[in-house]
């Protein structure tokens, strides 16, 4: 098997690929990654400086960076389901999406996250205050173009929702939708349907304790 992909079943960053390769049924080994051993975490940095996780290996190439890591997929692993359009302004469609939700929702979500791992007197209140804002704001911001599309980019499923899924799934835990995000909310539903999504759900359950605010998952994330 060419393909590795060195991974944590916790990350978000992580599920965004994961879902990429499970909607097309890419045949590939995962890795699992532990940044917590120092040893480890050296010796996986040889593969890359930054040390991030995901990290694609496909036979010799390294592939960093998950939206790279997806178009990559897209063009040398093709399957049934394109992630990325052919035509030019759709594609452009797909990749200011896959932006939006990375920067505007898992951004914030994660400079949240990183807060809860600080000893609680030592937490930043600006930041979480911040963060908290930030989130409603892109919250209203996707519920305003959405629209009637079935998915972020249009009618197909693409690399756009492979971002979303994870973004929404953590970020709805430190803010959940209001009653003014219907469209968002149903999206989100729409979501969690997909098979390529509820797998990385149900891989991520063993982990789901070591999750900073695990008492705040709605229970239909932790059994079926």
């Amino acid at each position: 098997m060419s393909l590795t992909l060195h991974q944590h079943p916790l990350s978000s960053y992580c599920w965004k690929v994961l879902i990429a390769l499970h909607e097309n049924g890419v045949p590939f080994e995962a890795r699992l990654v532990n940044l917590g051993d120092s040893a480890a975490r050296a010796a996986y940095a040889e593969l890359w400086p930054t040390a991030k996780i995901p990290l694609l290996v496909d036979g010799d190439r390294v592939v960093p960076e998950t939206s790279i890591q997806i178009e990559y997929l897209d063009h040398h692993h093709p399957g049934k389901q394109p992630l990325l359009p052919r035509d030019f302004d759709a594609r452009q469609e797909v990749r200011l999406w896959d932006r939006v939700f990375d920067l505007y929702v898992m951004t914030p979500m994660q400079r949240f996250i990183a807060q809860q791992l600080r000893p609680e007197a030592e937490r930043d209140v600006a930041t979480l205050t911040g963060t908290v804002h930030e989130l409603g704001m892109a919250y209203d911001l996707v519920e305003s173009r959405l629209g009637g599309r079935t998915w972020a980019a249009g009618d197909a499923f693409t690399m756009a929702d492979c971002a979303a899924a994870p973004a929404l799934f953590y970020a709805t835990v430190v803010r959940p939708f209001s009653s003014s995000h219907e469209r968002l909310s149903a999206y989100f539903e729409r979501l969690l349907a997909r098979p390529s999504v509820w797998r990385c759900i149900v891989e991520a359950r063993p982990f789901f304790p070591y999750y900073p605010l695990n008492h705040a998952l709605p229970a239909r994330f932790l059994a079926d």
